[in-house]
């Protein structure tokens, strides 16, 4: 496969990653993919993985176009589904494209148009082997309200990827995928979905299984009830605990909420709102464990200050600290839709869509930071 630069602002190189300087204790930044002119955008859609120091975040390579009430995307341009990969645990990037996961033809996402030459989608035959060691899953849609939605599976930590495959509607008006699932065995796995309520717009999660590879697919149950017209509960993020209960947490319009499950995702009983304000416009949480056994979630904040910032569970998931800023030089609203993931060593990379002018693209960066500092300013709060 063909691996392009990664691009910096005023200069390029390959594989090349910028270290910025951070003025928060036991925090680092990087540049993922940056480059003048283009828009970088929503890795939370697309999913990270991690196999030890080699690390893979999809995300959205657009065209920058400013706009002071929307995404500061071109929106008649095509956007490209793009890879970043690591293989020094986060520090430097190299980008990659591959031609496996383009869109179907004619596709919008988003209401973006898509690059051509991608294949249509199809039922997928089953069989995925969800426990190979070097497998990666994404799960895509179009229209953010109703779908329809696909996913794509590698063998190859993400080289080349199989797909389209056609996700159902589970008897819901649509649903808009983004990347959350859980492996179970071989091929048995849950996933978490937001479909359309009743209303058509969204959002409702939901939470699907399959046992034949990616066949057939059942819906288990709604995560929590309907949101009122006025809000969405879309995005969620999902880990299992030791003792085998799911914590899946869910982006609202201007809050984070937490559920659990008991009986592997049949029913499903709210356990608090770990983040209370993400911002103006709202923003989707990253769940997950850190080496300690403390759980964390990261997300962007989209008031000012325009940041990136995480909260701390030492309960699994009963309370939650105040939340740690990671970052604060955002220089607008239309940054976040944080992935993070554990290094082998115990540091975290968060990898982010972020910019520090409202007036100059988008790009994605990463943090990576040392959860034990983290934790200390959490306490002292």
């Amino acid at each position: 496969m063909k691996k392009l630069p990664v691009l910096l602002l005023f200069c390029g190189g390959a594989g090349l990653s910028v270290a910025a300087p951070s003025t928060i204790e036991g925090v680092r930044n990087v540049v993922v993919y940056r480059e003048a002119g283009r828009y970088g955008g929503w890795p939370a859609n697309h999913g990270i993985w991690i196999w030890g120091n080699e690390i893979l975040v999809g995300f959205e390579r657009g065209y920058f176009k400013y706009s002071g009430s929307r995404h500061s995307i071109d929106w008649d341009r095509p956007a490209e589904h793009v890879l970043a990969r690591s293989l020094d645990g986060g520090e430097t990037w190299t980008l990659e494209h591959p031609a496996s996961l383009r869109p179907p033809p004619n596709s919008l996402v988003a209401h973006v148009h898509t690059e051509p030459g991608g294949k249509e989608t199809v039922d997928c035959p089953g069989g995925i082997d969800f426990t190979n060691p070097n497998f990666a899953f994404t799960a895509r849609m179009e229209d953010v309200n109703v779908g329809p939605s696909r996913f794509y599976y590698s063998y190859d930590r993400g080289k080349n990827w199989n797909g389209p495959f056609r996700i159902p509607n589970f008897g819901q008006k649509g649903i808009a995928a983004r990347t959350d699932y859980l492996v179970n065995g071989k091929h048995d796995m849950t996933m978490f979905l937001t479909a359309a309520k009743s209303n058509g717009k969204e959002g409702h999660v939901i939470c699907v299984r399959t046992q034949d590879g990616g066949k057939t697919w059942r819906m288990l149950s709604f995560v929590g009830p309907e949101p009122g017209p006025d809000d969405m509960a879309i995005m969620p993020s999902s880990i299992r605990l030791s003792s085998g209960a799911i914590l899946t947490s869910i982006r609202h319009t201007h809050w984070i909420e937490l559920y659990r499950s008991d009986d592997d995702g049949k029913s499903w009983t709210f356990l608090n709102r770990p983040v209370a304000d993400t911002g103006a416009h709202g923003n989707p949480p990253r769940l997950f464990e850190l080496k300690d056994g403390n759980l964390a979630i990261t997300y962007g904040y989209r008031s000012e200050p325009y940041s990136i910032r995480t909260v701390i569970s030492k309960d699994h998931g009963k309370t939650w600290s105040h939340p740690v800023t990671l970052r604060n030089d955002g220089g607008t609203w239309d940054l976040g839709y944080t992935r993070s993931v554990v290094r082998p060593g115990g540091k975290v990379v968060t990898v982010y869509y972020f910019n520090d002018d409202s007036k100059k693209e988008r790009f994605i960066g990463a943090s990576i930071w040392d959860p034990q500092a983290i934790e200390r300013m959490a306490d002292r709060r």
